[in-house]
């Protein structure tokens, strides 16, 4: 599975992926794509997933006609997130394409 991570979202989160391609758009040179170009560009790019901290998104774009699935995590504090590594790749795994899955706290 290709994997993006969002410009806020701690590039460490990529230790909870393994066996999948991920990258983040900080090092695609991607940050500040407003949200809808984003998804285009990831798509349009072939990837599976997209991961944000961004709790916005899912009202400002109509996600309907998506075929990249998003995993929403509560928090982008990445202390936080390391202990929690399990909880996301579980998320990742049950992401199917145009799905948006909600990671909640513990």
């Amino acid at each position: 599975m290709r994997i993006l991570l969002d410009e806020s979202v701690p590039v460490q989160v990529r230790n909870a992926l393994g066996g999948h391609v991920v990258a983040s758009v900080n090092t695609l040179g991607w940050k500040g794509l407003e949200n809808g170009r984003l998804l285009n560009e990831a798509e349009s790019h072939g990837y599976d997933v997209l991961i944000i901290a961004d709790k916005n998104l899912r009202h400002q774009q109509n996600l309907t006609t998506r075929r990249i699935a998003l995993v929403e995590l509560w928090t982008n504090h990445r202390p936080t997130l390391e202990r929690h590594f399990p909880l996301i790749a579980s998320a990742v795994a049950r992401a199917t394409p145009g799905a948006y899955v909600i990671v909640s706290p513990p």
